[in-house]
């Protein structure tokens, strides 16, 4: 396992953590928002986590498709092959 692979799949591993957060933050904002109790302190968190998933989503959304670029550039990349011995 080259380094780079490694870094490939801790990153995987990270977004995909990222992603259920946001899920979990995402659900528990509608969660609040829509609850049918009358505090508006508790409806007003609900707001401000959905606000804050929706924009973790879009930086990870972001982050991961440049981190995506990067790896897929590096992968095709061909270095060159020295020339082979002289006898």
């Amino acid at each position: 396992m080259s380094i780079a692979d490694f870094v490939r799949d801790l990153t995987a591993q990270v977004v995909t953590v990222a992603w259920f957060m946001f899920l979990l933050t995402w659900f528990i904002g509608w969660a609040l928002k829509g609850s049918p109790i009358p505090f508006y302190r508790l409806k007003r968190t609900g707001q401000s986590l959905i606000e804050d998933a929706v924009v973790a989503a879009f930086w990870l959304a972001l982050g991961s498709s440049i981190f995506s670029l990067i790896s897929y550039i590096t992968s095709n990349i061909s270095y060159p092959t020295p020339p082979p011995p002289q006898p």
